[in-house]
C-alpha cells in the first residue's frame, strides 16, 4: 500500500471505501475498496476532494480479488450450475437443475489449506433444487500472489471440484414383508411413505407385492419383482434380528451383493444394502423409515437415484452425524443430521 497522486492512479486498487457526498442527493461509497481506478474516475475522483489516494500497486505477479475469485470460481463450476457477477471479490455458484450435488472433499481441503483463499461449499452428497446455493470464492486480500492461486489450481487438476449429478433412477418394486399386513390385520402405511419419498426423486412404483413372513415367499416375491426390471427394489419389514424377521436372509437369497446390513445411523440402524449383478440396488428398510421424518433412508436415497454405487465406506462415514438429536419440530434437511 502506498500513497500517490490520483491522476497517477489508473491501473491500481483503491484500499478502502471512498464517500461521495452531493447535498440533497446523494451520500455513500462511490468507490468500494478493491475497485480499479480507471480513467474515466480520475475527473470524478478530484471532484470529491481526492488529490491523493491510498492505492495497492498492481505488479506482476499479483492479482486482484475479483480476477482471483474468478479463477477459483473456474475451478469449482460445473454442468447444471449458474453463477453469480463478481462482487467486492465474491462469486456465488447456484442450482441451475435438481439433482445429487456433490464435493471432492479431499482436494476442497486442499484448497483451503492454501493462505489467503477460500471456497466454502454447502454439505456434499445432498440434494438440490434449482436456485439453491452452491458455493461462494474468494481470496482474503486485497490482491494475492498468483503463485497462490497456481497452487490451488494445481491441488484441483482438470476436472471441477463440485458436481450436480441428475436423478437417473425412474421405476421401483416394493415389496412389503409380514403377516399381520398380509392377512389384513392391519393396514399397510408404509408404502405410501416410500411413494412419496421417491417420487421427489422422480421415481415411480411400477409394482407392489404383499407378502408374508415366510423366507421362501419373500425370496420369490424379489425374483418376480427382478423379472420386470426395476431400477430399484425395496423390501419393507422383517428387517431385526427376531428368529422371524427373515428379509436379510432372503434379499441375500435372491443373489444380491450384500455390502452392508446396518449402519451407524439412528434412526436407521438396521438398513441393508445389495446390489445384484446388472447394478440393480435392493434395500432392506427398517419401521423406522414408516414413521419418523428422517432416516438413513433419507441419506442415501439421493446418491442411489443418481446412481452412485455406495460401498461400506461410505456407511462408515455416516457415524459422525448419523445420530438425530429428535428436535421438536423436526428441521431436516436444515439440521445436522446426516452432516
Amino acid at each position: 500500500m502506498k500513497l500517490i497522486k490520483t491522476v497517477d492512479a489508473v491501473g491500481h486498487v483503491l484500499c478502502h471505501d471512498l464517500t461521495q457526498i452531493i447535498p440533497g442527493e446523494f451520500k455513500g461509497a462511490r468507490f468500494r475498496k478493491g475497485h480499479v481506478v480507471t480513467e474515466e474516475d480520475i475527473p470524478v475522483l478530484l471532484s470529491m476532494g481526492k488529490e491523493n489516494l491510498y492505492v495497492w500497486e498492481m505488479q506482476p505477479g499479483i492479482v486482484h480479488e475479483n480476477d482471483a475469485a474468478e479463477r477459483l470460481c473456474a475451478l469449482c463450476i460445473s454442468d447444471g450450475m449458474d453463477r453469480s457477477e463478481v462482487k467486492e471479490g465474491k462469486i456465488e455458484l447456484t442450482a441451475a437443475r435438481a439433482g445429487l450435488f456433490t464435493v471432492d472433499s479431499a482436494r476442497l481441503h486442499a484448497v483451503n489449506a492454501i493462505d489467503e483463499l477460500m471456497i466454502a461449499t454447502r454439505h456434499g452428497n445432498t440434494p438440490v433444487q434449482p436456485g439453491d446455493k452452491l458455493c461462494g470464492t474468494r481470496v482474503i486480500p486485497l490482491v494475492i500472489e498468483e503463485e497462490k492461486l497456481v497452487q490451488a489450481e494445481k491441488a484441483v487438476g482438470a476436472e471441477p471440484l463440485l458436481r450436480i449429478l441428475p436423478y437417473k433412477l425412474r421405476t421401483c418394486a416394493i415389496i412389503t414383508t409380514g403377516s399381520e399386513v398380509y392377512s389384513g390385520r392391519i393396514e399397510d402405511k408404509f408404502t405410501p411413505v416410500l411413494i412419496k419419498k421417491l417420487a421427489a426423486y422422480g421415481i415411480e412404483v411400477t409394482k407392489h407385492t404383499t407378502v408374508d413372513d415366510g423366507m421362501d415367499r419373500i425370496e420369490e416375491a424379489i425374483r418376480e419383482a427382478r423379472e420386470e426390471k426395476p431400477d430399484l427394489i425395496l423390501c419393507t419389514g422383517g428387517m431385526s434380528v427376531d428368529p422371524d424377521d427373515n428379509t436379510p436372509g432372503a434379499i441375500k437369497k435372491s443373489g444380491a451383493n450384500i455390502v452392508t446390513y446396518g449402519a451407524p445411523v439412528l434412526p436407521g440402524a438396521m438398513l441393508l444394502l445389495g446390489y445384484y449383478d446388472d447394478g440393480t440396488p435392493v434395500l432392506g428398510l427398517p419401521g423406522c423409515v414408516m414413521y419418523a421424518k428422517a432416516t438413513v433412508f433419507d441419506l442415501v436415497l439421493p446418491r442411489i437415484a443418481a446412481g452412485v454405487r455406495l460401498c461400506k465406506e461410505d456407511f462408515v462415514q455416516m457415524g459422525e452425524g448419523g445420530l438425530c438429536l429428535g428436535c421438536a419440530p423436526c428441521h431436516y434437511p436444515a439440521c445436522p443430521f446426516g452432516k
